[in-house]
């Protein structure tokens, strides 16, 4: 069971289920399927809006379709996690164009990267010429990625 989220009633959850599902729905066909009027959906839709409950909108595009077939989980262990150091890093690892997200962790490693690479010769470049190069990272570790079974699955609202 999940926490409630704070100012978040039944209704607006019909309509971040039905969002999550299809970003690209119109006010009237969100309103149809959340079984609201349409000023009372688009009222309720800008206010999740302005409380960051949705952050953004978006395509969701494949890697392969792109010619992106190689996908890796690249571990980062840190020389030091002063507030300076983890600031440089994480400005640093933002403008990795390659890197689909980081997170950082509570323990060793540091970071958790998802990166994309055309193929396994230009992983090697983007691994060894610029990720080991970021500042403060004093070790790598990475598993290149076999299937997906499970993608950007929406939050359970």
């Amino acid at each position: 069971m999940t926490r409630a989220a704070v100012g978040v009633d039944p209704a607006d959850r019909r309509i971040l289920a039905e969002i999550q599902a299809d970003g690209r729905l119109t006010v009237y066909e969100l309103s149809t399927r959340t079984e609201l009027t349409v000023s009372t959906c688009h009222r309720r839709l800008r206010a999740l809006e302005r409380s960051g409950a949705i952050r953004g909108y978006r395509a969701r595009l494949d890697p392969r379709a792109l010619g992106l077939e190689v996908e890796a989980v690249v571990f980062v262990t840190m020389a030091a996690t002063d507030p300076g150091a983890v600031g440089r890093f994480e400005a640093a690892v933002d403008r990795v164009g390659e890197v689909r997200a980081a997170q950082r962790l509570l323990g060793d490693p540091d970071y958790l990267l998802r990166v994309v690479a055309a193929d396994l010769e230009a992983f090697h470049r983007l691994h060894d010429g610029c990720l080991r190069a970021l500042p403060g990272v004093a070790r790598l570790s990475s598993a290149l990625v076999l299937a997906t079974p499970v993608d950007d699955r929406g939050l359970v609202v």
